[in-house]
Order: C-alpha cells, then structure tokens, then sequence
C-alpha cells in the first residue's frame, strides 16, 4: 500500500478549530481523485456545516466519521503555550506554524511547575496555532509520525472511497477540544437521509490488552457504551469474513461517538480503528499490517450493512 497519501495528511496543519486547510485539501483532494472510484460522490460543505465536509455515495445506510483536526498549541504571552486538547508534551518538542510575521520553527521548553514556553527568537502574536514538526518515517513494520491520529482514520476513509458505492464519509471537526459537530451533522445525516448506523473511523491506544500488530480494533466500550446489538452486528461480520481484529474494553476515552450518544436521535455507532504507541505525542507509531487490515475491515462491512 502506497502511504505518500498519508504522509501528505500528517503534515497539513489543522489544530482543533482551525480545520480550514485540511477541509479545503480533501474537497480538492476528492475533485480529482473522485473520476477513478467507482461513485463519484455528492460533496456536502459550506455554510451551516462549518469547516465540515461530507461524502455522499449512492443510496446510504451507513456514515463512517473521521475526524480532521488535531491536538496541538496556543500562543499565549510571555513566550507561553496553551495546550489544544491534551498532547503529550516533552521537553524539546520541535513545533512549527505561522504568524503574521512569518514562519516558525521553535522548540518547547518546560518550568518547575509543568508550564510550557516556547524559545522562538521573537515574540510570536498571542493566538497562533503551533503544531509538532512533521517528522512522518516508515520502516518494515511500522509508520511513525506526528498526528497519526487521525490521519489514519481520514487515510482510511479517502481509500475506502475508491470502492464505496453507498455510504457517506463524515469529515468532522472539534473532536480532540470539545467535540460538537458530530452531533449536528449526525443530525442532518438522519433528517435528510435517514441513516441510523454509523462507524466511528479513529485510532486508540496501545494497553495491555491492545497491541500493534494483531489486527484493528473494535472497541465494546470507552467512557461511552455503545448498544451491544449493533456491536454485535460488526463483530459477527468480522467473524463470518474471518478478518483478524481485536476487542478493547475501556473505562474512560472517547470519541465521535461520543457526541452521536449524547445527542437526541437514535443512532447506532460502533468505535473501529487503529492501535497506536505514544498517542499525542510528536512520534506517534502505528503498525502497516494494521492499517491495511482496517481498510479491509471498512470495505467488508460496507458491504453487507
């Protein structure tokens, strides 16, 4: 499998709230590339969907979400850095963004009391986005790189679009700071197109029960229970199509599917994604056969659900 696609993913900028470069990436990404899948897609987008974007294939059932932004950094005064969302955060993390004044390159530094600073040569005007570094390797087992999540699970969805002939592929926002889309577009999904069913497209964690390497995960349940029938559903598709994949149980963590239990509307959704080392951070790790695996696992359930 080819990852340039994913490479060119983790380098785009796109902290919580400030999702507009990847929104525009993928709506010319899906311009283009779109005249060799198999549907071409309605593309949903604009006013009232924020920096949202929507993939609308055939006939749909189902709505996969993936979400585009990521952890990331404030500038504040004095050199100071507030965290978006809860990176991982270590002593000379190299970050990069962009100010009225230029480009920027710095290296984080931490006090006795755990706050960060940043040691750019100049002060940096309050309110700018700071990312990690790209730093995307992939070796013989392995890719690593800064913002894995959720680039994987966009990467996923952008491949699982060649072959899709119904669904729709949910591009959210706000997820690592707050959440709040994925309600309102699960909302639309459901008034306008009646889908009840959704698939949450992310990655989680390495623990002792999840490791790299033995296939992409289904979570049963995090801070949030998803209905069991439904769960159960996904997990015996697997099985009948003898895909290898593993089961997590959490008692705390989260997701798009979060915000679709918290709302309203009697919607279904189930957590599938990919295991990563040192989420968070700026060296995030996941393994290649997994990611395939997931991409293998997507195309499967879209087709008998």
């Amino acid at each position: 499998m080819d990852f340039n696609l994913l490479k060119t993913l983790c380098q785009i900028q796109a902290t919580s709230g400030d999702e507009s470069v990847i929104k525009q990436f993928l709506i010319d990404y899906v311009n283009k590339a779109s005249s060799n899948w198999a549907t071409k897609p309605q593309i949903i987008k604009g006013e009232g969907f924020q920096d949202n974007v929507m993939l609308i294939f055939g006939q749909p059932k189902l709505a996969y979400y993936a979400h585009i932004d990521t952890v990331g950094f404030t500038t504040r005064y004095q050199n100071q850095l507030i965290t978006i969302g809860s990176p991982d955060v270590s002593e000379a993390d190299q970050l990069v963004g962009k100010d009225e004044l230029g480009f920027i390159e710095c290296t984080i530094t931490i006090d006795k009391n755990g706050n960060a600073f940043h040691n750019f040569k100049r002060p940096i005007i309050p309110g700018t986005p700071l990312v990690y570094k790209p730093n995307f390797s992939v070796a013989q087992e392995t890719i690593t790189s800064p913002y894995l999540d959720n680039r994987l699970g966009i990467f996923a969805l952008l491949k699982l679009a060649e072959t899709l002939e119904n669904g729709v592929l949910v591009f959210s926002t706000y997820e690592e700071h707050g959440g709040g889309s994925a309600g309102y577009l699960a909302s639309y999904l459901h008034n306008q197109h009646q889908i009840s069913q959704s698939l949450i497209v992310d990655v989680t964690w390495v623990t002792e029960g999840i490791q790299l390497g033995y296939g992409p995960v289904v979570s049963l349940r995090d801070a949030y229970i998803p209905r069991k029938k439904f769960v159960n559903k996904i997990t015996s598709l697997l099985e009948e199509s003898s895909l290898v994949y593993q089961k997590e149980v959490e008692a705390s963590g989260g997701s798009d599917g979060s915000e679709i239990q918290r709302s309203s509307l009697p919607i279904d959704w189930c957590f599938v994604g990919v295991a990563v080392n040192n989420p968070h951070a700026a060296n995030e790790k996941a393994n290649i056969f997994d990611i395939i695996r997931l991409v293998e696992l997507l195309k499967t359930l879209s087709n008998h659900i």
